[in-house]
C-alpha cells in the first residue's frame, strides 16, 4: 500500500500533458471483433501491484482494487478500452501519489479511528480522467469507422442467407437488402452497421441453436422457430440487448451515451423546437469553396479544374497516386485546409504573414503538389476531432472543416461547424456512402 501514502511531490501536476504508454501502431484495438480473441490476448493489470486478470474476468480485478488497495475507478463500463486505460494510470501513480489524483472517501468517519478506512475514488472529475477517457473513445470511434470503410469496399464478401439459402458475393448490401425486402427482416441500413461479418455470425449462431432472434427463446426444430418468429413479429433484433451495441456506429459516438440516449436527446430537442416557423426558409444553391482561395463553384468538377488551373492542385491525381482511401481523403483536405489558413506552405511547414504570400510561395516553389511525410497529415485528430470552422460561409455555402486542437479557436465538431450544429451527426448517417472526397464536399454543402 506504499502507492497511495500521500505526498506533496507534484501536487499541482495534474494538468501536465497527456501521454500514453508506447503501443505498436499495428497492434489491433482491445475488444474489437475483427481483433484477436480478448480471453488471453490482454490481460488487466494491478495499478499498483503485479497481479493481473485477463479482459473477461474485469469484475475480479475490480474486486481486488477495491479489497487490496482501496481503490475505486467510476463508470468503468464507459471506458472504451480498459487494458490501456489501467495502463496509464499504473505509470502514473508511479509517479506521483494516488491522493494526487484520486478524492478520497472515509467510511465509519464518526466511530472509533481504529475501524475508520480511507477509499479513493479515480473518476472523470479529474480533468486528466476526463481526457483520458475521451481520447481512448476517440480512438475506438476512428477504428471503428476505418473498419466500416474497408466493408464498404470489399467485394470478397460471401455469405448465404439464413432464411432462404441464397447465396450473395461482392457486397454485404446485397444479402442486407435482400433479407429486408424478400424476408422483412432488417438489422438497419448498411452504412449504419459496423464490423457486419461478426453481427452476422452471431445472428447465424442463434438461428442454429433454434434460438428467437428478438425474444430469445429456444425451439425444438427449424419449423416451429420460423412459425414463431413470423406470428408473432420477432423477425427483427431486440434493440435493448446491448450484445448489438457495438455492430453500430452511433454507439461510438458520444462518451457515457448509448443510442437510446442519443435518440431520445435528439426527439427532445425537436419537441422544443415546436415554436419554430419554417415559412421564410428558401432552398439555396449548392456550392463548394477552394482549398487555397475564396473563389466558389456550383460543382465539385468546377472547383478541382480551378485549382489545377489557378493552384497546380490536381487532387483528384493525388488521390489515384497515393491510393487514398475515403477516410484519407478527409484527413488531407483538413491538413491543408487549416495550413492554409494559417498562412503556411502544406509542403514545407514556412509561415507567412497572409495568404497572399502563402500563394505566391506555392506557385514559386512549385510546392502546391508536393505533400510532407504521410504521417504529418494522416493524423486522428484531422479526421473527427474537434474542428474549427476555417471559412465563416453564409448559408447554402459549402464549408470545408480545418481541424485545431486550441479552444481559443471556438471548435466545433468534425468537419463542417453546419454539421456539427445539426444533429445529423448524432443519427446513424454518420456519413455518405460514396467512396469519393467529392461525394464527402457535396454532402457537407447540402447541411
Amino acid at each position: 500500500m506504499a502507492a497511495i501514502d500521500s505526498g506533496d511531490d507534484g501536487a499541482g501536476h495534474i494538468l501536465e500533458p497527456l501521454c500514453f504508454p508506447e503501443q505498436p501502431e499495428e497492434a489491433p484495438y482491445p475488444g474489437d471483433p475483427d481483433g484477436p480473441d480478448c480471453d488471453g490476448a490482454e490481460t488487466l493489470p494491478c495499478l499498483f501491484c503485479s497481479e493481473s486478470h485477463p479482459v473477461p474476468q474485469k469484475d475480479n480485478l475490480l474486486k481486488h482494487l477495491l479489497l487490496r488497495h482501496k481503490l475505486v475507478i467510476a463508470d468503468v463500463k464507459l471506458i472504451a478500452d480498459l487494458p490501456k486505460y489501467l495502463l496509464y494510470w499504473k505509470g502514473r501513480f508511479l509517479e506521483q501519489p494516488v491522493s494526487d489524483f484520486c478524492s478520497e472517501i472515509q467510511t465509519n468517519s464518526t466511530g472509533p479511528v481504529e475501524k475508520r478506512e480511507r477509499y479513493f475514488l479515480l473518476c472523470d472529475v479529474l480533468p486528466e480522467d476526463r481526457a483520458l477517457r475521451e481520447k481512448l473513445q476517440q480512438k475506438r470511434l476512428e477504428e471503428a469507422l476505418e473498419q466500416q470503410q474497408r466493408e464498404r469496399e470489399d467485394r470478397s464478401f460471401h455469405r448465404v442467407c439464413m432464411f432462404c439459402n441464397d447465396e450473395f458475393t461482392g457486397n454485404r448490401c446485397d444479402l442486407l437488402n435482400h433479407m429486408a425486402h424478400q424476408h422483412a427482416f432488417s438489422i438497419g441500413l448498411p452504412d449504419n452497421i459496423v464490423y457486419c461479418k461478426q453481427l452476422l455470425d452471431t445472428l447465424q449462431d442463434k438461428m442454429d441453436n433454434l434460438q428467437c432472434l428478438y425474444c430469445e427463446k429456444t425451439f425444438k426444430d427449424k419449423m416451429t422457430l420460423k412459425d414463431h418468429m413470423r406470428k408473432k413479429a420477432h423477425r427483427r433484433i431486440n434493440a435493448s440487448n446491448q450484445q448489438y451495441d457495438r455492430f453500430y456506429i452511433i454507439n461510438y459516438l458520444e462518451l457515457g451515451k448509448t443510442w437510446e440516449e442519443v435518440q431520445s436527446e435528439d426527439d427532445r430537442e425537436l419537441l422544443d423546437d415546436k415554436d419554430d416557423d419554417w415559412s421564410d426558409w428558401r432552398a439555396c444553391p449548392m456550392s463548394a469553396v477552394c482549398l487555397f482561395c475564396d473563389d466558389r463553384r456550383h460543382t465539385m468538377d468546377h472547383v478541382y479544374a480551378h485549382m489545377k488551373e489557378v493552384h497546380d492542385f490536381d487532387l483528384p491525381r493525388l488521390r489515384t497516386e497515393l491510393g487514398l482511401r475515403f477516410y484519407q481523403q478527409v484527413k488531407l483536405v483538413n491538413f491543408i485546409r487549416r495550413q492554409i489558413h494559417q498562412n503556411r506552405c502544406h509542403a514545407c511547414h514556412d509561415k507567412f504573414s497572409c495568404r497572399d504570400e502563402v500563394l505566391r510561395h506555392l506557385r514559386e516553389r512549385r510546392h502546391a503538389m508536393t505533400l510532407p511525410p504521410r504521417r504529418t497529415w494522416n493524423q486522428p485528430h484531422f479526421h473527427l476531432q474537434r474542428a474549427s470552422p476555417v471559412l465563416k460561409a453564409s448559408s447554402g455555402s459549402a464549408r470545408y472543416g480545418s481541424v485545431g486542437r486550441s479552444a481559443e479557436e471556438n471548435p466545433q465538431p468534425v468537419w463542417t461547424e453546419g454539421l456539427a450544429r445539426s444533429k445529423t451527426r448524432r443519427r446513424l448517417q454518420m456519413s455518405p456512402t460514396a467512396g469519393d472526397v467529392s461525394d464527402q464536399l457535396a454532402f457537407v454543402s447540402r447541411i
